[in-house]
């Protein structure tokens, strides 16, 4: 595998623990705050954008 799949994996593996809210033991409770809502919508955000290159991209447009 090359580095950049090991990039987009470690990228999948963070976004899933931030948007599941995922914490070690012990750590202060960052989940519903507004900073980790913010976060939230912004990944949503890109997630949308990307698919949306991803499409036009497929389509030839």
């Amino acid at each position: 595998m090359t580095w950049l799949v090991w990039l987009a994996l470690a990228v999948i593996i963070a976004a899933v623990a931030a948007v599941t809210g995922m914490q070690p033991t012990g750590a202060r409770p960052v989940a519903s705050t507004r900073l980790m809502g913010i976060a939230r919508l912004v990944l949503v955000a890109l997630i949308i954008i990307f698919v949306y290159f991803a499409w036009r991209a497929r389509t030839g447009g």
